[in-house]
Order: structure tokens, then C-alpha cells, then sequence
């Protein structure tokens, strides 16, 4: 039997803005958010602008700092994987739910929508439904019972459903699929239908990707829709994926947002990264920055653009760096969940007037306190003057095999010669005029040439 979970309004009241504090003063220990609670939350910033700012998110790491943040950055999740076909039916008639179970009553718990992603898909999809062999009336019965089960189950916790995903190839023709080869492009007006049916209070969008321009698939979406519209077909709404390179935002992407909100339906930014080829750097990152910004800013000047979310919000757990080889730093933080230029380009786009301080008003300094045979003990000192921190990250790079033992004052981590290094949750703040220092106990051998420090 499926278990109740909370109700919305309730999650509602209990919205967990207040993020347990869990300090971390030893190397790899659990470690705190990086303290810019200063800052005004992104989902408020958005809230402020009529927007909702999401995040997709797994369902096991929804505790420590990863749920902190999720919880108190954003005002919507979506689920990465926990409501794809292969997870939710891997073997036919046998429903598994425990993921996106807990998805939702997460975001329930913290006063936040749920967009469910995705009911139909020609990736992820079971081997039992790939390798069969159906008619066209088999198949079409195979899509109807998964759509009707999976958002009836969730009639009235999920905002918005992803119902059809990545139907176009880049010409603008159809994506040749299980889906149109079997059932032809009615697939597509049958799936918003049975969706609707399931669920009439959901919004439910056609997401795709590289339609973030105005192009050739683009326009086929567009057409798609406006045909769709004409026909009295349910659909509330465009996603356009945004998966974007690091400088190669559209020119036309407020553009093309204005003319699908002019067919009279919603645009969300569904699931925006912005790689760059690795490793990253201060220009690297400014880029970044001015690209979620002009992103963000692009949805915030049309009405009608009602969402953005990122996918992934950490490059811990973003999908970039195992899919395209050489590229990463995709997300608006770090992999140690310190927020990145980035995040403040997000911020300055939904109206924030916080910013980074300016270059050189704060510095780190790497000193050596005292060192024998085997081992040393190391500080770095955070100071400031013309500008304060809410947070601080720190990080260098180790010329002679040192390695890092012991940490207090910060959560550090080292992978092979790289090190980082956060502030606890009690020492993020650097005033003006002031400065906070951490300590950490390393090894060497040979020599120990001190490295050049990096402070975010």
C-alpha cells in the first residue's frame, strides 16, 4: 500500500529555511554550507520577480549540505532520474516508487513544486518495453497505462510534467523513436491528452533541447504547438533544456521565449548548465557568470517565462564531466557547494544587488608554522579591506606530493595535488577590515615549496 506523505499545505507551513548546522572542523568530515546566508535566497529572489528557481536533485542525497541548499535555495525540484520509465518500471507491472516517493515529500517538507520529469522519452527506458515486439494498438496501451499510473499517482503534488521529451531531431524533423515509429506523431497530442486526464490541474509542457534560439528545431516546436493549441490538445507549456557552452548563449533566446509565450503557453528553462572546457579559471568563471545572467535575465524580461531550473546545482553531481569528456564546472557551485560567480549571476538577474567583493579587496595567504622531518602545520588567513565575505572557499594546488591530514576552522578536501577548503559555519563572515585564519596538519617530502592560493 502506498504510504501518505505530507500534504502540501502543510509542507507549506514547515517550510525548512532553517538549515541544520552540522560543523565539520576535521579533514573530510561532514562538512556545513558555505555561509552565505547572508545572501537572500535565490527562491526568494525569485519569488520577488514572479518566477519559481529549481534544481533537479537525486533523491538519496537529500540530506547534510546537498539538502540544506536544495532546501533553502529553491523553490521547485525536479527529480533527475527517480521518475524516468526504466526507474519507476523496470520490469512490466512492477512499479518502484521509493525515490520519487521521497522527492516529493522533501520538497513537500520544504514549501516547494515538484516537476516531474519525464513520462515519455526514447532514452531510459525498461528492456522489457525496447525489446518487445507490439502492433500499434499494443504500444499505444503500453503508453496510456504509464502516463495515467504515474501522474495519477501524483494527481495534485506535481506542478508541472515534462510529458514528451526531445521529439525533434536538429533539422526540425521527427526523432525517429519507439514512440513515432510505432504510433506516428499523434504520439505526442495523445500523451497530452491521457496526461490531462490523469491530472487537469497539471501544467504540461513538451521539453526539448538546442531550441533555446530560434532555429530549425525550434521552429518545428513552435509549429508543433501552435498546431497542438489549434486543435484544443492540452498543453500549458515549452521547455527548453538550455544546456548550454561556456559564451554561446543565443542571441535570439529572449526572442524565442516572447514568441512561444505569444501562442498563449508557459517557456521554462528546464534544465540550464553551462560547461566550459576544464580546468576552470578566474575568466573562465566570469564568463559563467555573465552567461546565467544573461540566461536568467532573458526569462525574467518576458511574463510568461515562469521557471528556471538548473540541472544539478553543484559540479559534485552534475552529469557534464562523465558525458563530455574535457568539459565541466557546469553548475552555480562548486564541487565543495561554495557558491560560484555564477550563482551571483543568478542572483543579480532575479534582482539581487549582493555581489562578490572586488578583486584583491580580499586575500588568502598561505604561511607555514612550523615543519619537521616528516610533516608540517599550515595556515591560510583570509583578510579583507574595501569589501566583507559572507562566505570564503579557498583553494590551491600542491607542487610536491604534500598532503593534508588534518583541518580545523575549515572543511577541507584534497584529490590528488588539488586542495579546498570552506569556511565552518561559525567563521564565513569577514568583515571589512578584518580577518579569520584556518590550520591543518600535512606531510611532505622532499620539499615543500608553499603553492599559490585561490580565494572564491
Amino acid at each position: 500500500m502506498r504510504t501518505s506523505r505530507t500534504s502540501r499545505t502543510f509542507g507549506n507551513l514547515l517550510r525548512a529555511g532553517l538549515a541544520g548546522l552540522v560543523v565539520g572542523v576535521g579533514l573530510f568530515a561532514a562538512g556545513t554550507a558555505p555561509a552565505h546566508a547572508a545572501d537572500t535566497p535565490l527562491r526568494d529572489l525569485a519569488a520577488a520577480q514572479g518566477k519559481v528557481i529549481g534544481t533537479a536533485v537525486t533523491g538519496s542525497k537529500l540530506t547534510g549540505t546537498y539538502g540544506d541548499l536544495a532546501g533553502s535555495q529553491f523553490s521547485s525540484l525536479t527529480p533527475g532520474n527517480a521518475m524516468k520509465w526504466g526507474t519507476v518500471e523496470p520490469t512490466q507491472g512492477s512499479f518502484n516508487w521509493t525515490e520519487a516517493d521521497q522527492i516529493v515529500a522533501f520538497a513537500q517538507a520544504h514549501g516547494q513544486q515538484v516537476r516531474g520529469h519525464t513520462l515519455v522519452w526514447h532514452n531510459q527506458n525498461p528492456s522489457w518495453l525496447t525489446n518487445g515486439t507490439w502492433t500499434p494498438a499494443q504500444l499505444g496501451s503500453l503508453l496510456q497505462n504509464h502516463i495515467s499510473t504515474e501522474v495519477g499517482r501524483y494527481k495534485g503534488e506535481i506542478a508541472a510534467w515534462d510529458v514528451v521529451n526531445e521529439p525533434f531531431n536538429e533539422d526540425g524533423t521527427y526523432r525517429s523513436t519507439i514512440w513515432y515509429d510505432g504510433l506516428g506523431s499523434d504520439y505526442i497530442a495523445n500523451a497530452l491528452t491521457w496526461a490531462h486526464a490523469a491530472d487537469p490541474n497539471a501544467k504540461l509542457y513538451i521539453n526539448d533541447y538546442n531550441v533555446e534560439g530560434v532555429n530549425a528545431k525550434s521552429t518545428a516546436l513552435y509549429n508543433l504547438v501552435k498546431d497542438l493549441k489549434s486543435r484544443g490538445v492540452p498543453i500549458d507549456g515549452v521547455g527548453l533544456q538550455a544546456h548550454l557552452i561556456l559564451g554561446q548563449v543565443p542571441s535570439t533566446l529572449q526572442q524565442n521565449i516572447q514568441r512561444f509565450a505569444d501562442l498563449g503557453v508557459d517557456v521554462a528553462i528546464t534544465e540550464l548548465d553551462i560547461r566550459m572546457a576544464l580546468p576552470s579559471d578566474s575568466t573562465k568563471l566570469a564568463q559563467q557568470k555573465a552567461d546565467f545572467k544573461s540566461v536568467v535575465a532573458a526569462c525574467v524580461a518576458v511574463s510568461r517565462c515562469v521557471n528556471v531550473t538548473v540541472w544539478g546545482f553543484a559540479d559534485s553531481d552534475s552529469w557534464v564531466d562523465s558525458t563530455f569528456p574535457g568539459y565541466g564546472a557546469a553548475t552555480p557551485y562548486d564541487a565543495n557547494y561554495a557558491p560560484k560567480p555564477a550563482y551571483y549571476g543568478i542572483a543579480e538577474a532575479l534582482g539581487s544587488t549582493t555581489t562578490p567583493p572586488p578583486t584583491g579587496a580580499c586575500t588568502a595567504a598561505y604561511s607555514v608554522g612550523s615543519q619537521w622531518n616528516t610533516g608540517f602545520t599550515g595556515q591560510v588567513t583570509i583578510s579583507c579591506s574595501g569589501a566583507s565575505l559572507s562566505s570564503w572557499h579557498v583553494s590551491w594546488t600542491y607542487g610536491a606530493g604534500q598532503q593534508i591530514a588534518q583541518a580545523w576552522n575549515a572543511t577541507c578536501s584534497q584529490s590528488g595535488a588539488a586542495v579546498s577548503c570552506v569556511n565552518a559555519s561559525y567563521n564565513g563572515t569577514v568583515a571589512d577590515g578584518s580577518s579569520v585564519t584556518f590550520g591543518f596538519n600535512a606531510s611532505w617530502s622532499g620539499s615543500n615549496p608553499a603553492p599559490a592560493v585561490t580565494l572564491s
